[in-house]
């Protein structure tokens, strides 16, 4: 009640008749100190602490990279929420992350999903195949990809 009688603004003589206490009650609370003009000012912290070490960030980079069939799993595309519920429960290494934070993780790192369009498996029975094979040149030569927009090619 002390903070939020401090937000709307009253006084701490106003504050103590609020909660029925002495006049320096309100000014001893932890999360108050009393500022220039009789009111208090809460002292907010920064926020939570970060939870996720560089080494979990770079696993779940490496996680989201690879396609969900090759770690076991029955969709050919992550979400975020799938994505997240991987990596906290089917994982070997369980990695406990929420949704925005992960989106944030992926976004910094510059990894979109984007919504599957059907929901029809390939019947190539090459499939496996070619998908490795582009999933090789790609990472280890990403300096040959190139964008449609600046490539002169007719595709």
């Amino acid at each position: 009640m002390v903070v939020l009688a401090s937000a709307g603004g009253n006084t701490m003589p106003a504050i103590a008749r609020l909660v029925q206490a002495d006049e320096d009650t309100p000014a001893g609370h932890p999360l108050v100190q009393r500022d220039g003009d009789g009111r208090l000012d809460p002292q907010w912290a920064g926020g939570r602490p970060r939870q996720i070490s560089p080494d979990e960030e770079q696993f779940i980079v490496e996680t989201a990279n690879t396609r969900p069939e090759k770690l076991g799993r029955s969709f050919t595309r992550w979400s975020i929420r799938k994505l997240a519920d991987h990596l906290r429960v089917h994982c070997d290494r369980r990695i406990r992350v929420g949704r925005e934070r992960l989106r944030q993780i992926l976004h910094w790192h510059r990894i979109t999903f984007q919504r599957t369009k059907t929901w029809k498996e390939s019947t190539d029975p090459q499939r496996d195949a070619r998908l490795a094979r582009i999933e090789y040149v790609s990472s280890r030569f990403p300096q040959r990809l190139c964008s449609r927009s600046t490539s002169s090619a007719p595709w």
